[in-house]
């Protein structure tokens, strides 16, 4: 896989992808990760990549003419899958669209910044507009370190243990069971003895009973996307 981040600050993204798993997939040659500093492509003295909005009101806004400079020049070189721009408006981020850009080849994500990014990048240049979360960050970078790290983490042969991703939260909509590790009695504290046992299936069904019951406490939204769990409430009878 070949990610391109597009960023006027591109110092932000050094650290995640320094260390542990993203940092093992590129070592493996895996994932190739390039961070593109946006002022490479600014054509004045001072590599200005924002101005002042039309119409006033505070704050900059990221300029057309770089971004299309820059995208131009990236897609010269290869044909992208998807050229993604990190926005608070975007389609929400869950595992299963993490799984969906995880099978891509060629990937473009550009880091808003400042105001954001004039409406034509928005319009003509991005194919698909992601969000994190219901919150505004100062700009688009930490954004992106987590969908790469979300995508990265699920190609093959980056895991030392390739099941583990399959039990991950939310694969399959469900919150991951509740885990445990030596000693088997800490304080009075003890693990389960069903985990004790030896006894795969028991503890395969108990994991997923867990996980069941997690979610029904905690994220009780997930389950409208997964009917076919017993006790379940499909969205609309809510």
């Amino acid at each position: 896989m070949h990610i391109d981040i597009i960023t006027c600050l591109p110092k932000l993204l050094e650290s995640p992808f320094s260390d542990s798993i993203v940092k093992r997939a590129i070592a493996k040659g895996l994932v190739k990760i390039n961070v593109i500093d946006l002022r490479a492509y600014a054509t004045d003295r001072h590599r200005s990549v924002d101005d002042y909005a039309y119409g006033g009101g505070a704050g900059m806004v990221l300029m057309v003419e770089p971004i299309d400079r820059c995208i131009s020049d990236l897609k010269s070189r290869r044909t992208y899958d998807e050229v993604i721009y990190m926005s608070p408006d975007g389609e929400p981020f869950r595992q299963s669209l993490a799984n969906a850009l995880s099978l891509k080849q060629n990937l473009i994500i550009l880091c808003g910044h400042y105001k954001g990014v004039d409406e034509r990048v928005r319009e003509h240049l991005v194919t698909r507009e992601i969000s994190i979360g219901d919150y505004v960050l100062s700009g688009g970078e930490l954004a992106a370190a987590v969908v790469t790290d979300a995508i990265v983490r699920l190609i093959p042969g980056v895991l030392s243990d390739e099941t583990s991703a399959l039990s991950d939260s939310f694969q399959d909509n469900l919150v991951a069971p509740p885990v445990y590790t030596r000693p088997a009695d800490y304080k009075g504290w003890k693990v389960p003895d069903v985990l004790l046992s030896g006894h795969e299936a028991k503890i395969e069904a108990w994991r997923h009973e867990m996980a069941l019951e997690r979610t029904r406490q905690r994220r009780p939204g997930l389950l409208a996307d997964n009917p076919d769990e017993p006790g379940n409430i499909p969205a609309g009878e809510r």
